[in-house]
């Protein structure tokens, strides 16, 4: 059974080695005390349903608290801390479009707001309800997880909203075919959400971002049907998908998803390059792009997230004798590590491969095989169970992330940085911070950081510490010209800064097609906009 304040199925229990544990006391100090509600304590403090018994919504405590939480660091501590707040009335759970049309209007005459619910892995507080006199349902699309149709000449496949990574991907191989779409939270998130919050997966520079799969759909709004899509390209107008991606719920839901997909490649390999500095293998990696070599990821760690990658991996002796080798190449004092994948067709891989490794060369960059590149496969999506390992042992974990044009990068990362080391030091606290660059572009690249720090001694203490680095973080991307979000979208913590983004008149623009369409405001009220 899945976990219901942490991640992942709870009999799965990563380890925090004695390496890790003084690496973490060494850069931040002792854990904290940390603190952890039973479920029996959690369930109690939730609120009675206002809903007459009924067919359409399940009313049971744990079934509404199970849908009360995604996995931002405020749900993370009103999980753990048994502080759940206000959860839904009831929880809807249809099969089928239809379903959900039933469960919309059934909503509409009970003069409830709607909190959609996919895969629960929102970091950004999508599935948050505000305290409200009139009652809330979640519309749960978990048990639409089926492939709908499958076109092999137009290489098309439709599924239910609701299906995870891990059954998009196994349905479709047994035809031949898979999607290619792999965020770190691949194995519970679901492609209807995927689609409503711009996701992008850690293959994206092969696969596309989800904007580039999704084909089409249907979605069920509070005024009727939309469909969207269905041409391969359309000059006739604005392009409805538009409306429908990035819409967070604010529109409807959506309930089937259409995406293109492709054969599955013959052969992948992932390597590892090192560069003797962050400017060398930025350079490099622009100049990959921008050559148009077509690799399927290019992830490149700055120098603290290359130690911190090297001190936890383990295989002290193996670790020892490449940091010796580095050095003796150059790149030891303070290395940033590259991670780039090929994928398709045997001698397509070598081509790739050698053009990249060319371009490496040409800044200094030094070849460590395939090795660590199968280790960061085989564990690519395990980064969230650390959260719960990391909690145990009394830290706490958060990420933001942004995009940018090329010549803002290492400023907005050393910015970024630098505002999460001052919000701790204020309260006397260290923190552990460091970036990637996860996906690239001709015209830039994201960058995602990571911040590692020692739990506070209270639930207020956490959630405040929180707030001020959340806002010290999203200042920092603002002021330095990046998006508020490159793949975790808006919800409710990133719409303060949206504006500054979109502008009043684009803002504007998106209240009045959710006015268009949800005249009554019930639909997910809250994330985008206030």
């Amino acid at each position: 059974m899945r976990r219901w304040n942490g991640w992942g199925e709870e009999d799965r229990n990563e380890q925090l080695g004695e390496v890790a544990r003084a690496f973490l006391r060494e850069v931040v100090g002792e854990g904290g005390r940390t603190f952890d509600a039973t479920l029996p304590d959690a369930l109690a403090s939730v609120a009675a349903s206002r809903l007459a018994s009924s067919s359409l919504f399940v009313t049971d405590a744990e079934t509404r608290l199970r849908h009360a939480r995604g996995q931002s660091f405020p749900d993370w501590i009103a999980l753990r801390y048994g502080r759940i707040g206000p959860v839904a009335d009831g929880v809807a759970r249809p099969t089928t479009h239809d379903e959900v049309v039933a469960a919309v209007q059934a909503a509409q005459q009970l003069g409830a707001q709607v909190v959609p619910y996919g895969g629960g892995t929102s970091v950004v507080g999508h599935l948050n309800i505000a305290a409200q006199d009139r009652p809330v349902v979640n519309i749960s699309l978990e048990a639409m997880n089926r492939l709908l149709a499958i076109d092999k000449i137009s290489q098309l496949a439709t599924f239910g909203a609701g299906t995870p990574g891990p059954q998009i991907e196994a349905q479709l191989a047994s035809h031949g075919y898979l999607l290619g779409h792999f965020p770190q939270s691949y194995e519970y998130s679901t492609v209807g959400g995927w689609v409503v919050t711009r996701s992008s997966g850690q293959q994206s520079a092969r696969y596309g971002r989800i904007e580039q799969l999704f084909a089409g759909g249907r979605m069920v709004t509070p005024r009727g049907e939309l469909q969207v899509g269905g041409f391969p390209a359309s000059s006739a107008g604005p392009d409805l998908r538009e409306a429908v991606l990035g819409s967070e719920g604010r529109l409807g839901l959506l309930t089937e998803v259409s995406v293109r997909i492709r054969p599955l490649p013959e052969c992948e390999d992932f390597h590892a390059v090192f560069f003797p500095s962050w400017e060398a293998g930025l350079d490099a990696v622009r100049h990959i792009v921008q050559s148009d070599i077509p690799l399927s990821m290019l992830r490149l760690s700055n120098a603290i997230e290359t130690q911190t990658q090297l001190t936890l991996a383990g295989h002290e002796k193996t670790i020892a004798w490449l940091r010796r080798y580095l050095r003796l190449r150059g790149s030891g004092l303070k290395p940033v590590l590259l991670m780039f994948g090929a994928t398709g067709a045997h001698r397509e891989v070598l081509r790739m491969r050698r053009d990249a490794l060319g371009i490496a060369k040409q800044f200094h960059g030094v070849h460590a095989g395939r090795t660590m590149g199968k280790a960061w496969a085989a564990k690519r999506f395990a980064g969230p169970y650390l959260r719960n390992v990391l909690w145990s042992a009394g830290y706490g974990a958060d990420t933001v992330e942004t995009a940018l044009n090329w010549p803002q990068v290492s400023a907005a990362m050393n910015a970024i940085e630098h505002a999460a080391r001052e919000v701790f030091a204020g309260a006397g606290e260290r923190v552990h911070a460091f970036t990637h660059l996860s996906h690239v572009y001709r015209q830039g690249c994201s960058i995602y950081s990571t911040f590692v720090f020692r739990a506070a001694s209270s639930y207020e203490e956490n959630l405040d510490r929180w707030r001020r680095l959340k806002h010290a973080t999203s200042a920092a991307i603002v002021a330095n010209g990046g998006t508020i979000s490159h793949q975790h979208g808006v919800g409710v913590d990133h719409a303060p800064y949206l504006p500054q983004e979109k502008g009043a008149l684009g803002m504007d623009l998106i209240r009045a097609a959710a006015r268009e369409l949800d005249p009554d405001g019930i639909m997910n009220p809250g994330k985008l906009f206030a």
